[in-house]
């Protein structure tokens, strides 16, 4: 069932007990859900997997503080966005323009990897936020896992829109849906994710149907 966001949500207990473990060591951290920043009403929404332990789980917005946002915002900002290339924290006054940053996964995940019953469980959130896009929005989403959550929510099969960077399908609702390698530490470090190959897919989602 779709479903507002909880920012008190303890539905799974890992996530639930891992964040109390979390909050214990950095009493300073958000440590607990992550809800979406952004346009409330936007053309685009991102969906990426899950908060950093020292990003979004620190700061409480997403891609915030880690390095998995310094790709992403400053793309953001190149293709007009957000009105600065860098998300230092929650109150640095950053804006995004017909656009908004989600979850798949709204709790930092042990070792950054949810497991396929908790992408489940958040699913009905992803599913809420979603339906309440304007008709015209389209979703972007970073990686597989975020990929077949925006899939799920849904009610689509996995199978019949297949994970791979740069793809692009029209869903059956009429939204589009791109999606790329997903703007992690690992893949821009390894270069499986460049940053042409990152503004390529914005322009993709920027040209003319």
């Amino acid at each position: 069932m779709p479903a507002s966001f909880d920012p008190d949500c303890r539905t799974c207990p890992r996530l639930a007990a891992f964040l109390d473990e979390v909050r214990a060591r950095h009493p300073d951290y958000h440590a607990r859900p992550v809800p979406a920043f952004g346009d409330p009403a936007p053309g685009l929404l991102i969906v990426g997997l899950a908060p950093g332990m020292h990003g979004a789980n620190r700061s409480g917005r997403p891609f915030t503080g880690d390095y998995a946002g310094v790709l992403l915002y400053e793309t953001l900002h190149r293709f007009g966005y957000a009105s600065a290339p860098q998300s230092l924290s929650a109150d640095d006054g950053l804006q995004l323009i017909g656009c908004r940053i989600t979850n798949a996964v709204k709790c930092l995940p042990p070792a950054n990897k949810p497991e396929p019953g908790e992408i489940r469980e958040c699913n009905r959130y992803l599913a809420t936020e979603l339906a309440a896009l304007p008709g015209h929005a389209g979703i972007l989403a970073l990686g597989q896992i975020a990929h077949q959550a925006v899939l799920r929510a849904q009610g689509l099969k996995l199978k019949d829109y297949p994970f791979a960077h740069a793809s692009d399908y029209r869903l059956p609702d009429g939204r589009r849906l791109v999606s790329s390698y997903h703007c992690s530490r690992y893949n821009t470090q390894t270069r499986r994710l460049t940053p042409e190959m990152f503004a390529a897919v914005f322009e993709k989602i920027q040209a003319k149907d």
